[in-house]
């Protein structure tokens, strides 16, 4: 059966639904004031995968992820730009969009966002107030008293007196305590403002995901997940908000994924040392940047380099090589590897050991059409548990033809093929090698077979 490590308790625990044969699953999406990174993409690819899994075992799945469409950065880089910032955040959730399809990533079932959801939000800081949870100060704004949930930090494991021992109020701020956190913002001038029963203002950014997740997903629901770096305090504040406004367990199984590393630092905004989807589109393809992702285990370090974009360009040329020339609409799949697969994903989504399998398969595939025997039901198979992972789902000769470094077409590169194939049917193996060689001053790499020549463009 599926164990997931739950962040909540830090160990591996046995999968099991609040409700037989469903799943409930929030994950924090993106805050959209500019284009998306690899770390975001990561975010996404990850939780795609968990959720093709999920369905794949039977689950009926409700996959909800939000948009924050309102927050300070936002606020601050529409004005900078000079456009209103529904402008601006509609442009970033189109480019949002557009990446994710790209990177083949399956929209969610529900898609929330902040300024949709104001009156829930609204709803739930006004049952945090009168639950004692929370208190309007004087400045106009509205701020969580964490000393009022004893249980605050049980998922980040942070103590409520370190904290406080190195925390802050600014002057301009009307906490009663320095680790209360902010509901609700009183407006400033030229900002925008919806309103409310304490003035005209917006939501802090941790009570939107709060009424968001509950509105769609019920009080109580299966698994929240997000990058690794919104444990603390976001989540925790999640935590806070909602088990307050409730009085029930908000989430059962708490899943993060681990930060995208260049050069031993996570890779964020802040740091500068951050490499957009778009970016990295100009010199890999998407399936490598996918391919990428899911070779390494999800909560573990994933680290940016070219070497490594270029081994996952590398491994998928392997897996489609294996697969063309197969009908793999006649195969039936093979039991073992799919058993092995499901085994790997089963312990915690382990990716690179499901990988392995597939591997695996496209060796013995391989063997068996050196030997002439057959070989569809092992292609069959390697095409259904890729799917899973959402890769090898393009025509092989498509995608291994599809490559760069050259400026020859296909039908200029067939000519060429044909012109060797005459030569060594002559016996002419110095043109034979000569027009081999141009081929591969082109970028095209031949490969010669018992079926024939076939070629890819590296």
């Amino acid at each position: 059966m599926l164990h997931i490590h739950n962040s909540l308790t830090r160990r591996k625990e046995p999968f099991q639904p609040i409700e037989p044969g469903k799943v409930r699953m929030y994950v924090c999406g993106m805050t959209v004031y500019d284009y998306c990174h690899v770390g975001h993409a990561r975010v996404m690819v990850v939780f795609d995968v968990i959720a093709r899994y999920l369905r794949a075992s039977g689950y009926k799945l409700t996959y909800v992820r939000n948009i924050t469409d309102i927050d300070d950065k936002i606020i601050k880089r529409a004005q900078e730009s000079g456009e209103e910032y529904t402008a601006l955040t509609e442009r970033f959730i189109q480019a949002m969009h557009e990446d994710s399809a790209v990177l083949g990533v399956l929209p969610p079932d529900q898609e929330p966002r902040a300024t949709a959801s104001m009156n829930d939000i609204i709803r739930m800081t006004g049952i945090l107030i009168e639950r004692g949870h929370a208190y309007p100060a004087a400045n106009g704004d509205v701020y969580y008293d964490v000393s009022s949930f004893a249980a605050y930090g049980k998922l980040s494991g942070e103590k409520s007196d370190s904290l406080r021992a190195g925390a802050r109020v600014d002057v301009d701020e009307g906490k009663d305590d320095p680790l209360d956190f902010v509901l609700w913002k009183a407006a400033k001038p030229g900002e925008p403002y919806w309103d409310s029963p304490w003035g005209r203002g917006r939501p802090g950014w941790h009570i939107e995901c709060s009424a968001m997740s509950t509105c769609c997903l019920g009080e109580h629901f299966d698994i929240h997940g997000g990058g690794m770096d919104l444990k603390f305090p976001h989540h925790e504040n999640e935590i806070a908000q909602s088990e307050g406004a409730t009085g029930k367990k908000f989430v059962n199984y708490w899943i993060h994924n681990g930060f995208v590393q260049v050069d031993e630092e996570k890779m964020s905004k802040s740091l500068g040392n951050f490499f957009t989807v778009r970016e990295v589109l100009v010199r890999y393809r998407p399936e490598e940047i996918r391919f990428f992702i899911l070779g390494s285990h999800y909560r573990s370090p994933l680290n940016y380099t070219e070497d490594n974009l270029n081994k996952a360009r590398s491994a998928l040329v392997r897996l489609y090589t294996a697969l063309r020339g197969a009908d793999v609409a006649s195969g039936n799949r093979l039991d073992a590897y799919t058993g092995r697969f499901q085994a790997a994903m089963d312990d915690d989504f382990n990716t690179p050991e499901a990988l392995a399998v597939l591997f695996e398969l496209a060796n013995v595939l391989n063997r068996a059409r050196e030997l002439g025997e057959p070989i569809v039901d092992f292609a069959a198979t390697l095409r259904e548990l890729g799917e899973c992972l959402g890769i090898l789902q393009d025509d092989p000769d498509s995608y291994l033809q599809a490559g760069s470094g050259t400026g020859l077409s296909d039908t200029e590169i067939q000519a060429l093929i044909d012109a060797r194939r005459a030569a060594r049917v002559a016996k002419d193996w110095a043109e034979s090698d000569r027009v081999r060689d141009v081929l591969k001053d082109q970028g095209v790499i031949l490969e010669d077979g018992p079926q024939g020549t076939t070629w890819r463009r590296a």
